[in-house]
Parts: C-alpha cells; sequence; structure tokens
C-alpha cells in the first residue's frame, strides 16, 4: 500500500462523488453507479488497463501501477460509490427539507400535525428564510443560465440536520466495514465463496512483473468482448441516427404473449414479468457461468417460480395488498416474505461460521480460545461492537428513539447488509434490491399501539435514509474489495481502514456538490426521488387515523422501554408470512447440505420477488444453460477454454456502458442541452 495509491483512490473517490448527480439527475444517463458493479468504475479501469496502462509502461517503469496499487485504488473508489446514487444522496437531502413543502401541500398532515412528531433537528429549518432555504431548493437559485456562486448556498440552515444524520450514519457503516473483516476469513478461506466479482477484476490486472494481464492477448476475449460491445453501441447510434439505421437489435424475447394459456400465472403478476422484465444482460449471463449451476438456476427460475406461487395466492384470496400500509415500510405480502428469508439466511451464515465467530468475540473481550483467529478479525469484532453501541445511545438521546427499537432497529440493518454480502461474494448477483425493511417487521411483531405514531415515524425517516434503494449498499462493496485487496497481499486491515477513510471523504465531498447541483437547477418534484419523503409521514397518518378509529390513539406509544414487548399487538398474517419466508430458506438449506444433487440454493427466496430479481431472471437462465450446455457436451477442458470468452462479454457491456457516457458528456460541455438517455443497466 503506497501513498500515491491511497492518493489516486482519493481523487477516485472525489471524482465518482461530484460527478455522480450531473450524470444522473442533469444529464440522465444510466446511473453513474446504479448497482454494486458500475459500469463507470469497471468501464474505466477496462479503459485504463487496455489503452491507458501499455503507454505509461512504454513511457516509464516508475509510471506503472502495481496490481496491488490498482486494487487498493479500485476498493476506496467502490467503497465511496454507496453515497453519491441509491444508497444515500439519490434522497438524502430532500429527506431532510422536503417535508416542509409537503406539509403545505398535503391534505391532512397540518390536520394530523405529523411534523411536530418529527425530533428537533431531524429536518432543515426553513423558518429563518423559507424563500431562499426551502423554494430555493424546490426551483434552484440561478437566473437564467447564470450558475450561481457556492456562497449562495445557504450552508448554514443544513449545518444542524447534517449534524444530526452524521453519527448515524457513519456508526453503521462503520459497524458494516468492521463486520465485513470480521467474516472475511470466514467467507474467504474457510468456506471458500466464489467472489464472480473479483474473480473478472483479477483476470484484468497486471502480471506481477507489470506487463499488462494475459487475457488482452487471447483472442477469445476480445470475441467475447465484441459482441455486447458492438450492439451496445450501435443501439445508442440508432437512438440519434433513427433515420439513418435500421432499428435497434433487441436483446431479450418478449414472452407475455404466452401469459393467456396460464391463468394462474397471469393473475400472479406473470404479464408484467413477461413484458417489462425481457432484457437479457451480457454481463449477467457471464457470471452466471461462473457459478454453481444451482445458483444460476435458482437465480433464474425463482421470480417465474414466485409469480405461480402469487397466482395460487391471490386464487385463495391472500393478494398482496389489503394489509395494513404501502410500500415500502408497509405490511405487505412480499416485504414480510422477504424480511423472514434474510433472517433466516442470516442465521444459516452465523451457524456455518459459528465456532469462528465465537472465537473472534471470546479474543475480543479478552479470553482465550483455541481458535485461530486473525488480530485484524479481533479488532473488527471491537469496532463492530463499540460502532453498535454508538448507533443505539445516539438514535436513543438524540433522535429519541427508545434504546430497545434503536438497539433492533441497528441490528436488523446490518443483518439484512451482511447477507446481501454474502449473496454478491457468493452469487456475483451485483443489483440487490430488497421488499420490505427492519422497521417493518418491528411494526408487524410489536403493532401500532406498543410503538405509537413517533417511534413509527422515526424509524421509517431512518430506514428512509438508511436503507430505502439497497442497490448500491456499502457492504457488498466492502465484502468484494477486502477480497480483492488481499488477494493482492494487501493486508484486511489496512485496506478497511482506507475504504473508512475514503467514506469519509466522500461524504465531505458528495454532501456539498449534491446541494450545490440542487440549489444551483432546482428540482423536478414531480420526481419518483423528491416524492419519496413524504412516504413515512403519509404512513404515520394512516396510523394515526386507524388508532383513532380503534379507540387507541391516547394509549399508543404510551409502554416505554422493555414494557413495550408485553404491550405487543403482533399482526399474526405477517409474522406467519415471514415464518414461511425463514422456514423455506431453511429447508433449502439443510436440503442442499444434504443432498449433493439438490437443483435448488435458497438463494431463490430472498430475490424472487424482488425488482432486481425479475430484470435478471431470464439472463440467469441464459447463462445456466450456456454452462450446462459446455459441461454437457465439452466437460470441464472446454469450460476452462470458454472463460475468457466470457471475460471479455462483462468487460464489453463495460465498455458499450461506458461510451454513451462519455459521447454524452462531450455533448453536453459542446451545446449545453440535455443528451439523449441510454440505458445499459435497470433504471
Amino acid at each position: 500500500m503506497t501513498i500515491r495509491s491511497i492518493i489516486l483512490g482519493l481523487l477516485g473517490v472525489a471524482f465518482v462523488c461530484s460527478y455522480t448527480y450531473f450524470n444522473d439527475h442533469i444529464m440522465r444517463q444510466t446511473f453513474f453507479v446504479g448497482n454494486n458493479m458500475p459500469i463507470s468504475v469497471y468501464g474505466l479501469l477496462v479503459v485504463f488497463l487496455v489503452f491507458i496502462y501499455p503507454l505509461l509502461r512504454r513511457v516509464s517503469r516508475r509510471l506503472v501501477l502495481s496490481r496491488r496499487e490498482i486494487a487498493i485504488i479500485l476498493a476506496m473508489t467502490l467503497a465511496a460509490c454507496a453515497i453519491p446514487g441509491s444508497n444515500l444522496l439519490r434522497l438524502f437531502t430532500q429527506t431532510l427539507i422536503l417535508p416542509h413543502r409537503y406539509a403545505q401541500t398535503e391534505p391532512g398532515w397540518q390536520k394530523q400535525k405529523v411534523m411536530d412528531l418529527t425530533p428537533p433537528g431531524m429536518l432543515v429549518d426553513v423558518s429563518g428564510d423559507e424563500e431562499r432555504v426551502l423554494n430555493g431548493f424546490v426551483r434552484g437559485l440561478s437566473i437564467a443560465n447564470e450558475s450561481i456562486s457556492p456562497a449562495e448556498v445557504p450552508w448554514r440552515a443544513w449545518a444542524r440536520p447534517i449534524a444530526f444524520w452524521m453519527p448515524i450514519l457513519l456508526s453503521l457503516w462503520l459497524a458494516m466495514i468492521a463486520l465485513a473483516v470480521v467474516v472475511h476469513r470466514q467467507w474467504a478461506h474457510h468456506e471458500h465463496l466464489p467472489y464472480p466479482i473479483v474473480t473478472f477484476t483479477e483476470s484484468l490486472l497486471p502480471e506481477e512483473d507489470g506487463r499488462p494481464s494475459g487475457i488482452f492477448a487471447n483472442k477469445l476475449f476480445w470475441l467475447g468482448a465484441l459482441f455486447p460491445f458492438l450492439i451496445h453501441t450501435y443501439n445508442y447510434a440508432v437512438l440519434w441516427f433513427p433515420d439513418v439505421l435500421l432499428g435497434k437489435i433487441p436483446v431479450g424475447v418478449d414472452f407475455s404473449s404466452l401469459v393467456e394459456l396460464f391463468p394462474t400465472f397471469k393473475k400472479g403478476g406473470g404479464e408484467n414479468l413477461l413484458s417489462g422484465f425481457w432484457q437479457i444482460y451480457f454481463s449477467v449471463v457471464a457470471i452466471a457461468y461462473f457459478l454453481p449451476k444451482d445458483v444460476s438456476l435458482s437465480l433464474g427460475v425463482g421470480p417465474f417460480l414466485w409469480t405461480l406461487v402469487a397466482g395460487v395466492l391471490t386464487s385463495y384470496g391472500i393478494a398482496s395488498t389489503g394489509w395494513q400500509g404501502n410500500w415500502p415500510f408497509g405490511i405487505l405480502r412480499e416485504g414480510t416474505f422477504v424480511m423472514g428469508a434474510y433472517f433466516a439466511m442470516l442465521l444459516v451464515i452465523l451457524y456455518t461460521g459459528r465456532h469462528y465467530y465465537l472465537a473472534a468475540l471470546a479474543r475480543a473481550v479478552g479470553r482465550r480460545r483455541g481458535d485461530d483467529v486473525a488480530p485484524e478479525t479481533v479488532w473488527g469484532t471491537r469496532v463492530f461492537l463499540a460502532a453498535m453501541a454508538l448507533f443505539t445511545v445516539y438514535a436513543a438521546v438524540v433522535a429519541r428513539l427508545d434504546w430497545p427499537l434503536a438497539l433492533l432497529l441497528g441490528l436488523g440493518l446490518v443483518g439484512v447488509y451482511l447477507v446481501m454480502g454474502r449473496m454478491i461474494a457468493e452469487t456475483g448477483l451485483f443489483f440487490i434490491v430488497t421488499y420490505g425493511t427492519p422497521a417493518t417487521i418491528l411494526w408487524a411483531l410489536l403493532g401500532a399501539r406498543a410503538l405509537g405514531p413517533q417511534m413509527l415515524l422515526i424509524m421509517f425517516m431512518m430506514c428512509l435514509v438508511l436503507f430505502y434503494d439497497s442497490r448500491e449498499a456499502l457492504m457488498p462493496f466492502i465484502v468484494n474489495a477486502l477480497k480483492l485487496t488481499e488477494d493482492r497481499r494487501a493486508r484486511v486491515g489496512r485496506a478497511a481502514s482506507v475504504m473508512a477513510l475514503a467514506v469519509l471523504v466522500g461524504l465531505a465531498v458528495g454532501i456539498p456538490v449534491t446541494l450545490y447541483f440542487q440549489y444551483n437547477r432546482g428540482m423536478d418534484i414531480a420526481a419518483w426521488q423528491n416524492q419519496q419523503p413524504k412516504v413515512p409521514y403519509n404512513e404515520v397518518i394512516g396510523i394515526l387515523q386507524r388508532l383513532e378509529s380503534q379507540g387507541q390513539l391516547e394509549v399508543a406509544g404510551t409502554v416505554t422501554g422493555l414494557r413495550r414487548f408485553l404491550d405487543a399487538s403482533p399482526h399474526k398474517l405477517a409474522l406467519t408470512t415471514f415464518a414461511v419466508g425463514a422456514g423455506l430458506v431453511l429447508l433449502f438449506s439443510a436440503l442442499r447440505l444434504r443432498f449433493n444433487g439438490w437443483p435448488f440454493h435458497p438463494v431463490m427466496f430472498l430475490v424472487w420477488t424482488t425488482y432486481s430479481g425479475n430484470c435478471f431472471a431470464q439472463s440467469f437462465i441464459v447463462g445456466w444453460m450456456i454452462k450446462s450446455a459446455v459441461m454437457k457436451y465439452g466437460g470441464a477442458t472446454i469450460y476452462q477454454k470458454v472463460k475468457p470468452v466470457m471475460f471479455g462479454v462483462i468487460a464489453g457491456e463495460m465498455l458499450g456502458g461506458m461510451i454513451p457516457m462519455l459521447v454524452s458528456l462531450l455533448y453536453y460541455m459542446t451545446t449545453g442541452d440535455q443528451p439523449k438517455p441510454f440505458l445499459i443497466m435497470p433504471g
């Protein structure tokens, strides 16, 4: 680990955290991050290693970065990718200020006095200069095409809410980085998880002696890369020149016409699955090729099986709506099922590595055990415990969340993110979106009367900031980065430390840059992300009305501490669904361990009801079919020979996504007009 690698890594962090908002919301291109395998980062990596690295090597060997340095730079940049997009800043600033606007425009907010439930400091105080602070945020402060100066942003109004949220955010993220260190040795060395994305990344890195990777001299690699690259590049050209070219090349098959043959499948949403999620993603097909066949098959057929199950449930009157509340915080069928599956997978993870984790915990508190526990694992355990304690105390004292709820909510958030990290290490699924939240399960377990409207609002607001759109979650980035850096002989503890530094720098850059863009240009108030800050309040208004109609409003939330559990009124249907999701994961985990030929992996139940599972289902099926055919007719020898093709397919799609980003930037800089949007990955 060198000084220049850390400096270059911090420059990558600053670039990602400052450019993402411009790309996503001003030029409106494919999300600059978008998932846990961002086209921006991996596309630039391919461009650097193919075109720039050989030139640097010819100019001077001193300019050449080693494999370890590139791994450190990449790890730091990936850690920061959790900041500027969906995982945080896509909603963060709006969440802190737009409730004031909706309090003026949404019917029922003033009548229910729902804003009074907000803890002091959680939102921006707009009372001093509402026109500049609130309306300037919505409409923008610039006049005509003249950009504002940074000094015109009302920074002082934002100081208190940012100070309110930073300890919550940093303690949770520090806990996740530390926990990733704790589980790393168990997953990478004891269980030998495949880490498919790391395998692809390492295939591109230079050799130990500084020569470019041998994969770039392999003709099969370039054959695989040209296929998706040319398709995406041609389709992008069609977008600009529709009258000259022949039309877009379809990248999938729409099977929606077949849904009429299966009425039960149609009742479960089959038409939407087949018509809205028919696109094939080449990189997903390639990743499926590297996975065990039970994993790729499960990820492929899972959404189709769920649609059939949902159709059966609907036929018997168990619909997805009509429970309590609305997506994403409401007590609904899909959310409680998925959260149950995540809970069971967490139990499986803990059980599988129980000896190592217990030994790490014992060492962390000063007790000796016979297990061989790495020093970084011991310190990771200590940092995790300290960070979770800080999260709990701060949430209880400053955010005014009752301490048992703060502890359970924090553990729930970390638990779900840990399972996501496991998923990317074991399956390479780089686009993960969950249904339901830990707050939802606490609501289903205790009931609105025991929790009270204010506790529910605080938990919903914390989930809105910390756990709303998980496609760019921090934990999977850290899990992959630790494996990549350790394989390049970097110390795990030091790598985790520089990634924590990257997160701090990313926040310091990303928040002010995002605020500047928003105050400069304003925003489309009807856009999806700008509508979400009212969701927690609307949910609580529904709860208030329900409690009032039941005559329980006066006593709701009056019990505190552990006594809330004695006053609980669980939602039986939701907990039953939670138990079914958990039971299926536990059952399939046991069957997979018991029978070598068992065809399904329990990861199916974590994604089969989700948007991300629907998006990638057909791609995983295609990848499973290709691998099955290669193994059946070619055997292990041909399977190994086809690997460079699949590495090339991933690299080609990354390059195919980079070209539109670069062209769009040049077009915008030249003309000042918004370029045509072109999406490679799901939006």
